[in-house]
């Protein structure tokens, strides 16, 4: 725990009354969305400037403080918790977009804004930034590049990395870093910037983000479909792919869709009850490609590959197609799922989740599981539900014991264990069935040179020796 002398010293590194040590503020700064290990830290500081987060990062290496970041608290890995007695670092006061670059189509951003500010910042200058995912009005631009987040769009537009154009990081050391200054081209050796992408803040603590914009969609369009079992996605999305080119790709099963339903604010696509359902989505910029996707359709419902699908005709209706998917986390969420995020290449997709839901389902037979994720790449989600009669930590403790055999199928097929959410703490000590004994320790290494003290988010990403 931090020494009160040394909470003195840290209130006058930053604004008056951004220290909090009320329990309150512990509890709310202190987790984030897995409610797996209780919050902890010794207190939560709120930086404004960049100077403030050197001098914060300085003092933790002269009092042997450990630090935690924090931005929208969204994050599944326990990555942003601090279990430990830390001190919370939350970039909440540094929520600013700086600039704006219409001829380069970027943006300047301070690493506490939102990534659907970002998102409505770039519409108004007629452009568009793709990141998006649920948790998008509440997520910041520090923990999204902390996490490399991915989300609906990652089909087309890829990952948060090939958003980021340049970065200002303060290392463990407390030294500030400008890596690639917005560059497109250049061959000068390491690319630092890429190593503080989904390092989740163990190298240091993201500052000021460049991140690059592109045109805005043109009539975006969803369809949703019904199929008769999965290994018909695969097909379908192949059809698709061929004909179009798709700015999303999802799955979702009829147990998720009941959940979804059964709110009751979100109408059913059609009436015909199918086990899996797709959600596509692709610019319909011109009649034509209308009339593609349409005729693309019809073929798979002669080859059997669909039982039934409807597509968009107003803003409205996307909206709607859309809830019947992005509503997902959040719906389930009363049942404290324990979530599994995987992946694999696109093509081993359907032989890896049969193997996976055979072994869920021997052990678990008993447990509701719900299926969701982005086929398109290969990224599935797996939702254990908890039955209401049992405890949180019984039914977690259940969980763990299958984790074993899930991420050996994942290490069999060549796969991650951890496709968009991180590592954590949650999956630190699976590490090994994704990355091999050398990598880790050359990541280790990594980490040695720029968190000498090891202060910077320590027990995430490796377990502590």
């Amino acid at each position: 725990m931090t020494q009160p002398a040394a909470l003195d010293e840290l209130m006058t590194l930053v604004d008056p009354g951004k220290v909090l040590t009320d329990p309150e503020s512990l509890q709310a700064y202190g987790k984030d969305w897995t409610r797996y290990y209780p919050p902890a830290p010794s207190a939560i500081v709120l930086p404004r400037t960049i100077e403030q987060v050197q001098a914060i990062v300085r003092w933790a290496n002269a009092h042997r403080v450990a630090l935690v970041p924090s931005g929208g608290r969204t994050g599944l890995s326990a990555g942003a918790v601090a279990a430990s007695g830390e001190v919370v670092v939350a970039f909440d006061y540094m929520n600013r977009i700086l600039d704006f670059n219409a001829f380069d189509r970027t943006v300047v951003c301070q690493p506490g804004v939102i990534t659907q500010q970002v998102q409505a910042f770039a519409e108004e200058q007629g452009l568009y930034y793709p990141v998006d995912f649920a948790s998008s009005g509440s997520s910041q631009i520090g923990g999204n590049i902390g996490t490399n987040a991915g989300g609906i769009k990652v089909i087309r537009y890829g990952m948060t990395r090939n958003w980021v154009a340049g970065l200002k990081v303060v290392t463990g050391s407390g030294e500030l870093l400008e890596l690639n200054k917005g560059l497109i081209k250049n061959a000068t050796g390491y690319d630092l910037r890429q190593l503080f992408i989904g390092a989740e803040g163990t190298l240091g603590f993201v500052v000021e983000a460049t991140l690059r914009l592109d045109r805005a969609p043109r009539n975006l369009t969803a369809m949703v479909l019904g199929t008769p079992d999965f290994d018909s996605i695969m097909p379908v999305l192949h059809a698709f792919q061929g004909k179009l080119d798709l700015t999303a790709f999802e799955f979702f099963s009829d147990k998720g869709l009941a959940k979804i339903l059964a709110r009751g604010d979100v109408p059913a696509p059609f009436e015909t009850p199918c086990p899996f359902y797709a959600l596509l989505e692709f610019e319909a910029g011109t009649e034509a490609v209308a009339n593609e996707a349409l005729a693309t359709f019809e073929h798979c419902v002669e080859q059997g590959w669909v039982l039934d699908g409807v597509m968009s005709q107003s803003q409205t209706q996307l909206k709607n197609l859309w809830k019947l998917r992005e509503y997902l986390s959040e719906t389930i969420s009363h049942w404290t799922p324990y979530k599994n995020d995987i992946s694999v290449t696109v093509s081993k997709v359907p032989a890896f989740l049969r193997d996976i839901d055979a072994v869920v389902q021997a052990h678990y037979p008993h447990y509701e599981v719900i299926w969701y994720g982005h086929i398109g790449d290969g990224n599935l989600h797996l939702n254990i539900l908890k039955p209401e009669h049992m405890s949180k930590d019984d039914f977690f403790a259940s969980c763990t014991e299958v984790n074993k055999w899930v991420f050996e199928i994942v290490q069999r097929y060549d796969g991650s264990i951890s496709a968009e959410h991180g590592v954590g703490m949650t999956k630190r000590d699976y590490l090994g069935y994704s990355r091999s004994p050398e990598e880790i320790a050359c990541m280790k290494a990594i980490k040695a040179v720029f968190d000498p003290a090891g202060i910077m988010n320590p027990g995430k990403i490796f377990a502590p020796e």
